[in-house]
Formats: C-alpha cells, sequence, structure tokens
C-alpha cells in the first residue's frame, strides 16, 4: 500500500445511502491508518457552490467543484470521499479522467421506491407536489454508471454489509490494509 490518496466517487439517487455508507466506510479506512475527507453534496452546496440551481449547467459546475477538490485532497495523500447525487454520466466520466489519483466509482443503487420510503427530508414529497423543479429523479434522469467499481444494493443489504463490500474492494485494489 502506497502512501498515495484515492478518490472514492458515491454516486446515486438521493436517499440511496451514499452519505450513510460514507460515514460507514470513513472510519473503518481510518482504522488502517488511510486520512480521510468526505465531500458530502449538501455540505458542498451550501458552502462551495452556494447560488447555483439545479439546472445540468448548474449541476455539472457543482461536480466539477466537487472533483477539483477531490483530485487536490487524493494528491496529498487522503482518501476524498464525495457523497453527492451527481446525475449525469459524462460529469462523472469527465471527473475520473482530470483525476490525478485513482478514482473508485461506487454506485448506491436504490430503487425509487426504497428511496421515496427513506424521505427524512421530504424532498421526493415536495418534488411530486411541483415544489421543487428539476429534482433527479422525479423531473430529471439518474444515469447510472455503466462501469462503476463497486455497486452496493442499499435496498437489499445492510450499511454494514455495503460498507465492508468497498473497503474489500480497496484492499484487493491496495489501495488500503
Amino acid at each position: 500500500m502506497s502512501d498515495q490518496g484515492f478518490i472514492l466517487w458515491f454516486t446515486g439517487l438521493s436517499g440511496s445511502g451514499k452519505s450513510t455508507l460514507a460515514g460507514r466506510v470513513a472510519p473503518l479506512l481510518r482504522e488502517r491508518g488511510v486520512k480521510v475527507e468526505i465531500l458530502d453534496g449538501d455540505e458542498v452546496r451550501e458552502n462551495l457552490s452556494k447560488g447555483l440551481t439545479f439546472s445540468k449547467e448548474d449541476r455539472d459546475v457543482n461536480v466539477r467543484r466537487i472533483a477539483f477538490v477531490a483530485d487536490l485532497l487524493a494528491r496529498n495523500g487522503v482518501c476524498a470521499m464525495t457523497a453527492a447525487i451527481s446525475p449525469y454520466r459524462a460529469i462523472r466520466e469527465e471527473a475520473r479522467s482530470k483525476s490525478r489519483a485513482p478514482f473508485v466509482e461506487v454506485f448506491v443503487d436504490a430503487p425509487l421506491a426504497v428511496v421515496e420510503s427513506r424521505d427524512v427530508k421530504g424532498l421526493y414529497k415536495k418534488a411530486r407536489a411541483g415544489e421543487i423543479p428539476h429534482f433527479t429523479g422525479v423531473h430529471d434522469p439518474y444515469e447510472p454508471p455503466l462501469r462503476p467499481e463497486v455497486v452496493v444494493r442499499t435496498g437489499e443489504e445492510s450499511p454494514e454489509q455495503s460498507a465492508a463490500k468497498i473497503v474489500e474492494h480497496l484492499r484487493l485494489r491496495g489501495l488500503v490494509r
């Protein structure tokens, strides 16, 4: 294992479990001596992308900003975990291609019915009522990755099972002990 950092890019619908999994994986990596930073989509929007809308163009700008910060962290020996919907395949591929550190895409796969049942923020309900335009999965598309390194099915797996699957992939790839 090297001291080089890497990007762990979680993508999936709102409510699929991206932030939950990042929160589960982070301490497992820290136990292995890995420096970890989580770039949560909601926090990045508040602190780095405030004022952006949810149009495709602004979403792409937001993902580019996340990718830039993640790559900067990873190039400095940190595991940069992103937990943002990042709904468009092309911009995720752009993030991967521009990364100078290893890039691991994790598709947090959960059916729409499952994520709507978990809707603690009431976002899907508001989107269906027309209160939130451009909501991914309701009005705007989510383009699943074609070849993610890891797929976790959070409608079927426990958070512990999904986290273990991710850490095992990183171990097999030589990114963690």
